[in-house]
């Protein structure tokens, strides 16, 4: 990859406009999940929404990552128009967060999520994929950026977490829908960037991806260890509503976790390990996280396991869009993307819908299957890592 000091001269100004507007773009998306993750299912359950409902509706990202989103990035690639996508599918994310806020029936909140999901969660891998061939292009690194999205998280879910005890629980749709209007607006600024060559797409098409087994262990560990985390982004914030926490505390519980993540991020560009060590590093972490989670621990001891979410989301983040720069041709990174989000919208939408019946019966024994799915992240990883030691196996179909 090239450094700072080889771009030329004249490319420089572009490279701080891009970096400059995929990190405010980044700050606005994850300030959206910042106020949207943990409060969603409060504000479900504030307009009369139960367990089992709040459980299917929640399922409705992960189901779209493995039946919408594929298409969508897919279709943005190939007409090479990724930013365009980006900017359509923020503005009707937004539009569609303000028409849920008109719903409280469980069968029309969950119809009204279906439509905002199948925009809002191609979001994420799009921006990823456009993210990885301005960092390839300007010598950029991916984590110093992707922070920006992690304090943004941090923002809105300490402002969401004031609000929580000032306004209604029923109105918190509207912070949410308000934030993803302001990312809609912000996508705008995302700069243009050369398209992949026609003959190098046509030479390596996205097929050999799904049949390269390096690209297959990829992505199902990440799907194993991001999805460990569904039972925490789902219930967390009710099980410490019913343990008598505030808001704020709330807020403040996951705020700690994000800033951890965010310390990942920024020191990312120092590791000297490999991105596949990484990876193991992080799903044995989450299982230690998950252990002590489930042994639902006193408020000064789940402050510190927060902690492990630097490790477990920012390592696990970290070393698998390593692993995806050193394997996934920039021409075929958009689908890559997709690929790694479907996979993960499979394992996790019926993670949720687990949980939301586990959780119902045995509480916070439901983070034993949590730490489960880590440990079996960790061992497909392990597996894998030699063959992950060859850059862009899968551009040969390897």
């Amino acid at each position: 990859m090239p450094t700072e000091s080889t771009i030329p001269i004249a490319s420089r100004p572009a490279s701080k406009r891009f970096a400059l507007g995929l990190a405010l773009f980044y700050a606005t998306m994850f300030g959206l999940v910042g106020t949207h993750l943990p409060f969603f299912t409060v504000w479900l359950k504030a307009v009369g929404i139960d367990s089992f409902w709040i459980g299917i509706i929640t399922a409705v990202p992960s189901v779209t990552r493995f039946t919408v989103l594929p298409l969508v990035t897919s279709l943005a690639e190939r007409r090479q128009s990724l930013r365009g996508a980006i900017v359509i599918a923020t503005f009707v994310s937004a539009l569609g967060f303000s028409m849920m806020g008109t719903q409280h029936q469980p069968a029309l909140v969950l119809l009204a999520y279906v439509i905002v999901c199948c925009m809002w969660t191609p979001t994420v891998p799009m921006t990823d994929a456009y993210a990885l061939r301005g960092v390839a292009h300007y010598g950029l690194d991916y984590g110093p950026l992707r922070l920006w999205g992690s304090a943004a998280f941090v923002a809105g879910a300490l402002a969401c977490g004031l609000l929580v005890d000032i306004i209604a629980a029923k109105n918190l749709i509207w912070v949410i829908a308000s934030v993803a209007a302001l990312g809609a607006f912000v996508s705008l600024g995302l700069q243009p960037l050369d398209q992949p060559k026609a003959g190098a797409t046509q030479q390596h098409g996205a097929g050999a991806l799904l049949r390269d087994a390096g690209f297959l262990a990829i992505i199902v560990t990440s799907a194993l260890i991001q999805s460990s985390h569904s039972a925490y982004y789902i219930f967390a914030s009710i099980a410490w509503q019913q343990s008598g926490y505030g808001g704020l505390t709330i807020a403040g519980l996951w705020a700690l976790g994000v800033l951890a993540e965010i310390v990942v991020f920024a020191l990312s560009p120092r590791f000297a390990l490999q991105p596949a060590v990484l990876v193991v590093i992080a799903a044995i972490s989450a299982v230690a996280r998950w252990v002590m989670t489930a042994q639902d621990p006193p408020i000064a001891i789940l402050a510190v396991v927060q902690l492990a979410h630097g490790l477990t989301f920012g390592l696990t983040q970290v070393g698998t869009m390593g692993l995806m720069v050193r394997h996934v041709p920039g021409h075929v990174m958009a689908r890559g993307q997709g690929y790694l989000a479907a996979c993960s919208g499979i394992v996790a939408g019926s993670t949720a819908i687990l949980s939301g019946m586990i959780y119902a019966r045995y509480g916070q024994g439901i983070y034993y299957v949590m730490a489960a799915m880590a440990a079996s992240g960790a061992l497909v990883m392990w597996l894998a890592r030699h063959r992950l030691s060859h850059p862009h196996s899968a551009a040969s179909g390897g």
